[in-house]
């Protein structure tokens, strides 16, 4: 029998405890049976509403259980999700609504004023959903408590199908945002790879039912980071398939303050976050009060993303020993590439991951790099992997290839992976830097300049220079109080890598360069290291 989640939830919501939380935002709490009632509500109204098997729903709105919510009303109508950057101004929200085909649109009130812009040029959405705001809601929109409310929150009674789709939308490095196809049964057998590094996890609906007979519910869970990215909503749906509460968080963006506060109050277990744009001001809050908090709950942490620092993570252990971080190499169009545990007295490298036997390494031309050499390439998963990009024929190709008689995904990333399957993260291949012949990994100089003492965060790129070909140049972000001094952060960057991998340029004062996801923005950054050296010349 395939997966399928609105079955998985249909399975799993029996046998939760009466009363027994599935979402948490400050102080509301909606148990597993509300949440059973509101989301087949939703479901239903939203098919009443002209909705149809397939259709695309536009999910605009912050961390809150709405979202978790309409996520489960998706899954059981047999609608996709279509995650929309809340930072998008309202031209790029159109550009995602448009290209996904979306339907149904739920928005938080926040971003009325970038709907109303929208409405009249998106005339394929049958359903527009306003969550909160005011009673006086703009004309031909409906607010998301009366569809939840209204209706006897029986289940639909449909069949659903292992195929049923999610998509996820990805910036990338390059172009516009693609809408990666994941099929129900393929991402949760994807997931299911992913979580055995961490231990047993129910493989087969009777495992799963067995599972929480066994426990009784799953852990309480924090995703600490957007539920609009592939990282926040994967981790939080594992925890909610697996009889887990979500807990979600009122700051816009991180407040430390309070998820450590959260942490305590709720009794969180795991949580999970984006690599040191999110760890770095989380240990910082605990080195400034050390023991102020009761973390004894939390036994995990999981990252995806962006590098997690050993120096961060060693850090953190510090003041929670009893934790263990999970690291995991994946992305949008592919999970499962590698993972790597961090606990008390067992220290792993930066970047550092163990692979699997679902994958390979291939070089340019697609020929098969063995594990063991020291030459790098393109990491390749040949697991259960999306359909491809939607609408996207030409990229799809270009990702999801069929090499010999398989299909997989190299979204772009390359390594070095050992004979034992140790694989060294080098980097983003289309951000790679040339500078006189010698490939250069900018996440590699990047986490070297983050070791000193005044940088608190930097990105590094290549700017197109006659000497060179390409410049490595690094735009870092100072620690409060601290001054760039270019000559001492290059001679301190020299101690710790080869000196051709050091920056020719470090400047300051750059634009914001990472996402909500803490992913980094290299285009912009690109531009403005550009414009700045024209200045310089």
């Amino acid at each position: 029998m395939q997966w399928n989640f609105g079955d998985i939830l249909d399975t799993i919501i029996p046998l939760m405890p009466e009363g027994h939380p599935a979402l948490i935002h400050d102080e509301r709490v909606i148990t597993w049976q509300e949440l059973d009632k509101r989301s087949n509500n939703l479901a239903r109204n939203m098919l009443e509403h002209g909705a149809v098997y397939g259709d695309k729903v536009g999910f605009y709105m912050r961390n809150r259980p709405e979202y978790t919510e309409t996520l489960a009303a998706c899954f059981r109508a047999r609608l996709a999700h279509v995650n929309v950057n809340y930072r998008y101004v309202a031209d790029e929200v159109h550009y995602i609504f448009d290209n996904s085909d979306a339907t149904v649109v739920v928005y938080g009130a926040e971003f009325r004023d970038n709907i109303l812009q929208l409405m009249d040029r998106l005339p394929k959405v049958k359903l527009w959903i306003e969550v909160d705001g005011t009673e006086d809601k703009p004309a031909g929109v409906i607010g998301y408590e009366t569809l939840t409310t209204n209706g006897n929150g029986e289940n639909l009674g449909i069949e659903r199908s292992g195929s049923d789709l999610l998509l996820l939308y990805t910036g990338g490095t390059t172009g516009m945002p693609k809408g990666v196809m994941w099929e129900h049964h393929n991402l949760r057998e994807a997931q299911t790879l992913t979580l055995r590094a961490l231990g047993d996890v129910p493989e087969t609906y009777d495992e799963l039912i067995d599972f929480l007979k066994s426990q009784g519910t799953g852990e309480t869970f924090i995703p600490a980071c957007p539920l609009m990215h592939g990282t926040g909503l994967f981790t939080a749906m594992n925890a909610l398939m697996m009889g887990g509460t979500i807990v979600t968080l009122n700051a816009a963006s991180l407040d430390p303050v309070e998820l450590w506060e959260t942490v305590e109050r709720r009794k969180v277990n795991n949580m999970a976050i984006v690599g040191d744009a999110f760890a770095k001001p989380m240990l910082q809050e605990l080195e400034k009060n050390p023991g102020k908090y009761n973390l004894e709950s939390l036994g995990g942490m999981i990252s995806s993303g962006v590098m997690w620092s050993m120096e961060i993570k060693q850090g953190l252990i510090k003041h929670i020993p009893q934790i263990i971080l999970a690291d995991s190499f994946g992305s949008s169009e592919a999970i499962g590439f590698g993972s790597s545990l961090t606990m008390k007295d067992m220290p792993v490298k930066t970047a550092e991951f163990k692979t699997n036997e679902y994958c390979k390494v291939f070089d340019e031309n697609d020929v098969e790099i063995p594990w063991g050499s020291d030459k790098p390439g393109f990491i390749a998963f040949g697991g259960p992997v999306p359909l491809g990009y939607y609408k996207d024929e030409a990229k799809t190709a270009k990702t999801f290839k069929m090499i010999g008689n398989h299909r997989y995904s190299i979204p772009g990333d390359y390594c070095l992976v050992a004979e034992d399957g140790t694989l060294t993260l080098l980097g983003r291949g289309s951000v790679c830097i040339n500078s006189a012949g010698e490939k250069i990994y900018p996440e590699e100089v990047e986490e070297a300049l983050k070791l000193h003492d005044s940088v608190d965060d930097a990105l590094v790129v290549g700017v197109a220079d006659e000497k060179w070909g390409q410049a490595v140049t690094a735009v870092v972000t100072l620690v409060d109080g601290a001054t760039l001094d270019e000559d001492e952060l290059k001679a301190f960057t020299k101690s710790k890598l080869a000196a051709y991998k050091t920056p020719k340029h470090i400047l300051t004062d750059g634009p914001p360069f990472r996402a909500p996801n803490g992913k980094a923005d290299y285009k912009s950054v690109t531009a403005f290291a550009i414009e700045q050296l024209a200045n310089r010349a």
